[in-house]
């Protein structure tokens, strides 16, 4: 930390030295952590073509090397654990799930437009739904609220790392706040009785002019420089929105059908922000006004028909259509909607309607990871990222195929092998629940599908 000119600089007392000790003895713990290499598998990193009898070497949490057996140099006192006959690949990145919060309910229907209400406060990171998600594979996921509202409030992109409190699985931003978007929807599910709009007109109106209030605010701030006199009242709502209207949130808005996507795309256009289109049902009606907008578009992929009228249209070649066009197209669960267990399928029923295999793999990974503006962290198997892995069974678009195990940063946080996370893993919807009571039905499991 540099000390401006003409200030004291700050004396460091007992208690600061013994945190710098104790912060250094964990640092020191983590670079001496011994590293294990995962040897004689097929690789898939992503990022470049699959390695055979590849190599791939994790210590403190972060990939060391990857690549095949020959060109890998093992540490000396490196574990090794042979995973010939496996596959091994990136973690699975989410992009759209209610795992830890539709159990207490994920609408919030006091109002249409709750921009100040976080995901944050309401999952629950011991319910069973979160390690069914890490027996599917996936190590990295987007909490929403849902689409009963125009404006649901703010995500919440967790590490399914082991943990005590939510607080052990968040991750931060650039700018040191909690990483999440913002979950808007349009279209059917946040119609309703006033105040809630009754039309789609209406919804796009109220919309409008709560990021117009948002604009006013911002520009009220700007112009207080910092003066506590004029500074306007605190506005939780306005300040989310005033992330959203900075780049610093970006939007992830639950639309279906062609008309509904056009007016997220019209909003964007308006109001400057971030945005990743979710679920868009009926995407490859506008592929090519989506592609000139710039938009990636997370899909979801259900394996019968049915859900409601606005979804009608929905179609297994979504995918392979918005990735022509030239779009980034990442999967997602919705979970309930679709089983986080299952949700390689989705990339294996995108390829069956001709989506390549390589963008469906992406789909699942790395762009998902885009997304989410982790990159840098996450969705490939490369030198300095964080060590987030499967080790399945065989090829990941195979019916036949199985989650073995699934790390998240090194660790270990799911093994077939365990009878608890067998349990998981092939068990019913209850499954690892100790809260459910025979004869007893939660109400509110619907995701937003």
């Amino acid at each position: 930390m540099s000390i401006p000119n003409g200030l004291p600089r700050p004396r460091l007392g007992f208690g600061f030295l013994l945190i710098l000790l104790v912060a250094s003895t964990v640092l020191t713990a983590a670079a001496q952590e011994k590293p294990i290499a995962f040897v004689g598998g097929r690789i898939l990193p992503i990022a470049g073509d699959p390695i055979e009898d590849g190599v791939l070497l994790v210590q403190g949490g972060k990939i060391q090397a990857v690549g095949p057996k020959a060109s890998v140099t093992l540490p000396a006192d490196a574990e090794r654990r042979d995973v010939t006959g496996k596959v091994l690949m990136p973690g699975l990145i989410d992009t759209h799930s209610h795992i830890g919060i539709y159990g207490s309910g994920v609408n919030e229907r006091s109002g249409p437009i709750n921009p100040e209400m976080r995901a944050l406060d309401g999952v629950d990171i011991r319910d069973p739904s979160l390690q069914r998600a890490r027996a599917g594979g996936i190590t990295t996921v987007n909490i929403m609220p849902g689409s009963g509202t125009l404006i649901g409030g703010q995500t919440i992109y967790l590490k399914l790392r082991q943990g005590r409190t939510i607080e052990d699985l968040t991750m931060q931003t650039r700018s040191n706040r909690i990483a999440g978007g913002l979950k808007m929807a349009n279209g059917t599910n946040p119609q309703g009785d006033p105040p809630f709009p009754g039309t789609r007109g209406k919804a796009a109106a109220l919309v409008r002019e709560r990021y117009v209030a948002a604009q006013v605010y911002r520009d009220k701030i700007a112009r207080a420089k910092g003066d506590a006199d004029k500074l306007p009242p605190r506005d939780l709502g306005l300040e989310s929105l005033g992330e959203v209207l900075s780049g610093d949130r970006v939007v992830h808005h639950h639309t279906h059908r062609a008309d509904d996507i056009m007016t997220v795309l019209r909003l964007k256009q308006e109001f400057g922000f971030r945005l990743i289109l979710q679920h868009v049902s009926e995407g490859y009606k506008v592929a090519a006004e989506i592609a000139a907008a710039g938009v990636p578009c997370s899909v979801i992929v259900i394996d019968s028909p049915g859900g409601k009228l606005e979804a009608r249209d929905m179609d297994w070649k979504t995918a392979g259509v918005l990735e022509r066009a030239g779009i980034l197209v990442g999967f997602h669960t919705d979970d309930p909607v679709t089983d986080s267990r299952l949700f390689m399928r989705s990339a294996a029923l995108a390829v069956r309607a001709g989506m390549t295999r390589t963008g469906a793999l992406k789909a699942l990974t790395q762009a998902g990871a885009r997304m989410l503006d982790l990159e840098e962290r996450t969705g490939t198997l490369a030198a300095g990222k964080d060590a987030d892995f499967l080790i399945l069974s065989g090829d990941p678009l195979s019916v036949y195929t199985h989650v073995e195990q699934t790390w998240v940063e090194g660790a270990k946080v799911f093994d077939r092998t365990d009878p608890k996370d067998a349990v998981i893993a092939e068990g019913g919807y209850g499954a690892g629940n100790p809260r459910a009571a025979n004869l007893c039905c939660f109400g509110n499991h619907g995701g937003d599908q």
